[in-house]
């Protein structure tokens, strides 16, 4: 009879297509469990900022968990290099700020971590103009006063930033190149920590992220001298630019993210146009310009490239000033 043998003829590939569906990659299920989203930096700064509203918005749009887990330390290479390691599947992402991948090659002779070889870029994200700030007990109120200061007594005034390398230190490192004025630097492990020892006077003044200083410049307890770029935030506060010092343009801060190499393609783009859409979203826009956060769309292969050419202009400027890690 034909039954039988059209059954024998049929039954065996319909149990390969069977066979195949099930051992394929189950990309368009991602996510299908928890996801890791490492912070190399402490509470409270502007990349912790970033990644949870990221993290609340992903959770909720792709119906799994994405946990924010803070890795602080050495200029975020300890956090980077948790992300270097685990597996590349898709359920671990850097999110990170200028250090990590940008900076530090050109800092460190040593990285636990290849930044170009061990991370695939995933979004740009944002970029944000940082503002130096002194307390409010400083006899300081314009840049210019502080730098004269600087030059007067060097050393005198203290700085806090977040960490060796990091943006909000090389910002005032590059003040001082283009000055004469020299500052005591006292690293933490992120703005977060720094600020309870600036509001309490510990430390004198810090190149800060705006969502971590717009609080206390409106509560006067911090002073606003100068913004790294213009912001509606402080409209009224000189840039860098106004100022004389155009050379300072790359001094920003910028929260990015990146997956382990590896990472397959699929998810990297689909992460990537989730980022891309979030922050399209109108309310979500608003809140991210009332922090100083301006969003940048980027395809991952246009977020590679613009990676490499900032990482070069970091470089050039450590060379030419001869700036070495303070270990």
């Amino acid at each position: 009879m034909s039954v039988p043998g059209s059954f024998s003829l049929r039954w065996p590939m319909a149990l390969l297509l069977a066979l195949a569906a099930a051992s394929a990659p189950a990309q368009d299920a991602w996510p299908s469990r928890p996801v890791r989203m490492i912070v190399p930096s402490s509470p409270g700064g502007g990349t912790d900022t970033y990644a949870r509203m990221l993290a609340s918005h992903l959770t909720e749009t792709l119906k799994q968990q994405f946990m924010v887990e803070n890795r602080p330390g050495a200029s975020g290479s300890i956090g980077a290099e948790a992300v270097a390691k685990a597996a590349p599947d898709g359920y671990t992402f850097l999110v990170s700020a200028n250090p990590a991948l940008v900076i530090n090659p050109a800092l460190f002779r040593k990285l636990p971590y290849d930044a170009d070889r061990d991370f695939t870029p995933v979004a740009r994200g944002v970029i944000s103009p940082l503002v130096y700030c002194v307390h409010a007990s400083v006899p300081v109120r314009t840049l210019a006063e502080l730098i004269a200061l600087g030059k007067r007594e060097p050393g005198k005034l203290s700085y806090g930033s977040a960490g060796a390398g990091s943006s909000t230190n090389l910002g005032v490192r590059m003040l001082e190149e283009a000055t004469g004025a020299k500052f005591l630097h006292v690293p933490y492990k992120g703005l977060g920590q720094a600020y309870q020892d600036l509001l309490s006077g510990q430390i004198s003044f810090m190149l800060s992220d705006f969502v971590v200083a717009m609080p206390h410049i409106r509560s006067g307890k911090i002073i606003a001298l100068a913004a790294t770029d213009r912001t509606s935030l402080l409209p009224d506060t000189p840039t860098l630019a106004d100022l004389g010092f155009r050379e300072m343009s790359i001094v920003h801060a910028s929260f990015m993210v990146t997956a382990p190499a590896g990472t397959p393609g699929a998810v990297v783009q689909r992460l990537n146009g989730e980022i891309n859409r979030f922050m399209k979203i109108p309310g979500v826009a608003q809140k991210l310009e009332s922090h100083a956060f301006f969003p940048v769309f980027e395809t991952p292969e246009q977020f590679a490239l613009s990676l490499q050419k900032e990482r070069q202009m970091w470089a050039a400027f450590i060379r030419r000033a001869g700036i070495a890690a303070e270990q």
